[in-house]
């Protein structure tokens, strides 16, 4: 098969022919349909996740149709179309028995901890616990964004962050999470603060919901207008880029007792940053992490979008093919694009 290749940390990927994947007795093997580039791939390539042997082919948002079946899998056949969520679950450990396999003691994730979806055909373990079924009237594209930004931004507004109808959300960074963070929290009810320096990016977090917006680049006090904006500060904020900066910002912006969840990445030399612990501690805030979704929530997530509640393919604003991914994948730090880009042909 055709798949995006680096053999170094940081050196140039190329489109190489590589070896078909065989599915194992749990696996199945999924012909690439769309897949998604997310900054979480960049971070792969440049050797900030200690998972990755090289040489690697990366990509972990996709969506295709199943092409082979291990011999133990009960629940997929050839010809289903299916997504996946960017982290897999074991079934065995005791975060999987409790349902939470996004945290898995044994998790795997295709172009993390082993190859991914820059190619013609990915395998995916335990896909008898892991795979999701997708609409019929879903397009591939679609599907695919859905698999680390929109699941991840899901459970981050409405499980981690518990985010209900009236309350103050604060999105920090408007790139494919945090519009789609927006969608989802402007679906239930909640009032919108979209931070971000892109003006691109603004415009279109009020298309999506966003109440009112703050330009960081031209902004003196971030926190400080968000708390004014708000009347006191966010009851939810959301770190959708992953900065010292930007997690600094969202703490600092919280109501008494408002929570933080941290989305976007924070690896290598922002890997601790500062954090305003006294206000933590006297204003009682939380500070939660969202990884991913499991499988089994994926059913919520796509009842709202087939009411017509969320549309995720607002957020799909560029499809390239693989021969293109390369670029793209090393352009990602330059947060250029506006949403998310998909591959979508693979020849």
């Amino acid at each position: 098969m055709k798949a995006v290749l680096f053999e170094k940390f940081g050196a140039t990927p190329k489109v190489a022919d590589v070896p078909d994947p065989a599915p194992m007795r749990h696996d199945v093997v999924i012909k690439l349909e769309a897949t998604g580039l997310c900054r979480s791939d960049w971070h792969g390539w440049m050797g900030h996740d200690t998972d990755i042997t090289l040489p690697h082919v990366p990509g972990h948002e996709l969506a295709g149709i199943v092409q082979a079946v291990g011999k133990d899998v009960r629940r997929w056949q050839v010809g289903d179309r299916v997504t996946v969520p960017f982290v897999g679950g074991c079934g065995h450990c005791p975060e999987c028995q409790a349902g939470h396999q996004q945290v898995c003691h044994n998790q795997f994730q295709p172009g993390f901890t082993h190859w991914g979806s820059f190619a013609e055909y990915v395998s995916i373990h335990h896909a008898d616990l892991n795979l999701v079924a997708l609409p019929d009237a879903m397009d591939f594209a679609t599907a695919a964004s859905l698999g680390c930004r929109f699941a991840t931004s899901f459970r981050a507004v409405v499980d981690q962050g518990a985010t209900a109808g009236g309350q103050w959300v604060a999105v920090h960074g408007c790139g494919g999470v945090g519009l789609s963070a927006i969608m989802i929290a402007n679906a239930i009810g909640a009032n919108v603060v979209a931070i971000d320096i892109d003006e691109t990016k603004l415009d279109f977090a009020r298309d999506l919901g966003a109440v009112a917006c703050v330009n960081g680049a031209t902004t003196a006090d971030v926190p400080e207008a968000v708390i004014d904006i708000t009347g006191g500060g966010a009851h939810v904020s959301i770190d959708a880029l992953g900065s010292p900066v930007t997690c600094f910002n969202s703490i600092q912006n919280l109501r008494r007792r408002g929570k933080h969840v941290q989305v976007g990445l924070m690896l290598a030399g922002h890997a601790t940053p500062q954090i305003p612990m006294a206000k933590v501690i006297a204003h009682e805030l939380e500070i939660l992490g969202s990884h991913g979704m499991q499988a089994h929530r994926y059913d919520v997530m796509l009842a709202m979008v087939q009411s017509g509640k969320l549309d995720p393919a607002r957020l799909v604003h560029g499809k390239i093919s693989l021969a293109e991914a390369p670029a793209a994948l090393m352009a990602m730090d330059k947060f250029q694009a506006l949403g998310a880009t998909v591959i979508t042909s693979f020849g």
